[in-house]
């Protein structure tokens, strides 16, 4: 993996877990927000995950 793609992951990670405490801080620690935020990264990081280090 070139040190592009490595940068771009760790930025849109980031990016991640700024919304997400963002969410968290707004709507404070519940079920529902947990599950937001989880539905969110299987999202965002399933089909990362298996573009990049899927088979080969």
């Amino acid at each position: 993996m070139s040190i592009s793609k490595i940068l771009g992951i760790s930025i849109l990670v980031i990016i991640w877990i700024w919304l997400v405490w963002m969410l968290i801080a707004a709507g404070g620690f519940n079920l529902k927000n947990i599950l937001i935020a989880a539905m969110t990264g299987i999202i965002i990081f399933v089909p990362l995950y298996k573009k990049y280090f899927g088979k080969k």
